[in-house]
């Protein structure tokens, strides 16, 4: 079978140890990958090139921003645009039925959703319900558009509908240590703190296309997090989103690193989440809406600007 005209848009920032596994997967079923590096000081870029892939680098501001950017300047021509991450790679199963279904799809199917399977210091992440995790990581060019926001952000559509493929999954396996998933993990609370804030206080715009979206999964979840979750109390909330997920949606039976994965993940997280939101209304009481805007400016460089356009 001929590969699909499918173009792989890839993020990059120091991913020596990731990147050779997630190109050469890849290329069985796409005609063109475009690397986003954000100035990598590592061997990332020399091996990405060194692979087949393009090359464009580009100063980091967040994902959304970022992945815009990149799709912007790669010039797609191909029929069919693909979002992964450094970390993902597609199972052989999903690649066969990207290869037979893809060139078959009819007019009104403009995405493609993957399920997401966790692998966590080599420990599949079965339960919790997390391995109900379901993405729109390929779209017809044009069609999609990354949804402008700090945090969780998704692919919207202009048109058309999704369609699920089965026979595989999209793999998230990071190889790097702990002290690194922390380190990314903190940044996380940071960026899901000035969303919070954002819906309690006129912080910085709001993308909210997602509610004219068919895509139900992501109404279902921005539902359960800015209104469930964003109105429940500071910390016990963290605490019953854990019991639930590690004991009534059964995460104990991932054994011991399940454990280690969803306590940080699932608990951990969310408590630095809800400290920083905590530190960040009492920074706003005590200084102001103004204050705190240049103290993210200053502390994380993050302004004013709408995180979708360029400086």
């Amino acid at each position: 079978m001929s590969k699909p005209s499918i173009t792989a848009i890839i993020l990059s920032f120091n991913e020596e140890v990731h990147i050779a596994r997630c190109i050469e997967r890849l290329w069985p079923v796409v005609e063109r990958i475009v690397m986003v590096d954000s100035f990598s000081t590592d061997r990332t870029v020399e091996i990405a090139k060194s692979l087949g892939a393009e090359v464009i680098q580009n100063k980091w501001k967040n994902y959304a921003a970022q992945f815009q950017w990149g799709v912007d300047n790669a010039h797609i021509t191909t029929d069919w645009t693909m979002r992964i991450d450094c970390d993902e790679y597609l199972e052989d199963g999903l690649k066969e039925t990207l290869l037979r279904e893809v060139p078959a799809l009819p007019s009104e199917v403009t995405a493609c959703d993957f399920k997401l399977k966790v692998i966590f210091k080599g420990q599949f992440i079965r339960w919790g319900g997390y391995y109900k995790t379901i993405l729109t990581r390929l779209w017809r060019t044009g069609a999609g558009e990354i949804e402008q926001r700090w945090m969780d952000e998704h692919i919207v559509l202009k048109h058309g509908e999704r369609k699920r493929l089965f026979g595989g999954d999209l793999v998230d396996e990071n190889l790097k240590d702990l002290t690194w998933w922390t380190d990314k993990h903190n940044g996380y609370a940071t960026r899901q703190m000035i969303d919070f804030i954002s819906l309690e206080q006129p912080l910085f715009p709001v993308d909210q296309r997602v509610r004219a979206d068919s895509n139900k999964t992501a109404k279902w979840k921005r539902f359960l997090r800015n209104i469930v979750y964003a109105g429940a109390p500071l910390y016990l909330r963290a605490v019953l989103y854990f019991i639930q997920r590690y004991f009534f949606r059964l995460g104990f039976l991932d054994g011991k690193k399940g454990f280690v994965w969803h306590f940080l993940q699932g608990f951990w997280f969310f408590v630095l989440m809800d400290a920083k939101v905590d530190e960040a209304r009492t920074y706003i009481k005590e200084n102001g809406l103004d204050a705190f805007k240049l103290h993210l400016a200053d502390r994380y460089g993050v302004t004013e600007l709408a995180p979708g356009k360029s400086e």
